[in-house]
């Protein structure tokens, strides 16, 4: 099982959830290029099937065929783009909070409330951009401090040239596009109190798949749960995991352990 954060996250986001899943299967958390000290790709505006190359890469060097994947905001971008161009090496698609991406033409201007995340980036250095949008990420953020500060931790540490590409691949992005060339079998969460990215985004996308396989979407909706739904709801995330068939493995399979 393949984890892919969100823009303003990294691998390290995902060690809560990781460390409560049961063991008997291969769980992995990658970096993006350009976050977690990993190389940045070399287009300065890539598309989401680039960062799909990068992710067939990374399978290739683990030795992996196949996998269920799981994406997370930008991450359903991501994994989309996998399961679309390398159809025969996804088990399963799993999507939460979905961004379903601006569909910018590649070089085009920035929509506003686009560019400005890399503006702000800019502007105010990782320390101060993590303090001010890591709240917005969380369900009653005031009554959940330590959620609060495992995203600001996480969104602290992003790298400016890793996140400008990702900005720019967010806006060219069409989740929905995507998810109509998507064969593997699909399913979507929602944090109900989303206000990143609201229920719409992840129906949106779950809709275009359910009528290109002429069948209904698997959607498990979180109640309390902002954006970042797993680390706010880790338990109900990893229920849901199962529920959408996603492989959770018997309990008495032999270990093979975590990376990230």
């Amino acid at each position: 099982m393949v984890f892919l954060h969100g823009i303003g996250s990294n691998a390290s986001s995902f060690r809560p959830l990781l460390d409560l899943l049961p063991g008997g299967m291969r769980l992995i958390a990658w970096n993006a290029p350009g976050y977690g000290g990993s190389r940045p790709l070399t287009a300065n505006w890539p598309e989401a099937g680039d960062y799909a190359t990068a992710l067939a890469g990374l399978l290739d060097r683990l030795g992996i065929g196949s996998a269920t994947i799981v994406g997370h905001s930008l991450g359903t971008l991501i994994g989309a783009a996998f399961a679309a161009h390398h159809p025969r090496r996804v088990d399963r698609l799993i999507l939460a909070s979905c961004a379903c991406g601006y569909r910018v033409p590649k070089g085009s201007k920035l929509p506003g409330n686009v560019g400005s995340r890399i503006e702000e980036l800019e502007l105010q250095g990782p320390e101060a951009f993590a303090a001010e949008r890591a709240p917005r990420l969380v369900f009653e953020p005031r009554l959940n401090p330590g959620i609060v500060a495992q995203v600001r931790h996480a969104m602290s540490q992003v790298d400016r040239g890793g996140y400008a590409q990702a900005v720019r691949m967010l806006a060219s992005g069409d989740l929905p596009g995507l998810m109509g060339r998507v064969r593997a079998e699909a399913g979507f969460i929602i944090g109900i109190n989303d206000r990143v990215t609201p229920e719409q985004q992840t129906l949106d996308a779950a809709l275009a798949w359910g009528r290109a396989h002429g069948t209904t979407p698997r959607i498990i909706r979180i109640d309390q749960a902002g954006h970042a739904v797993y680390l706010q709801k880790p338990q109900d995330f990893i229920e849901a995991l199962a529920t959408l068939g996603s492989g959770t493995p018997d309990t008495d399979s032999a270990k093979t352990g975590r990376q990230t």
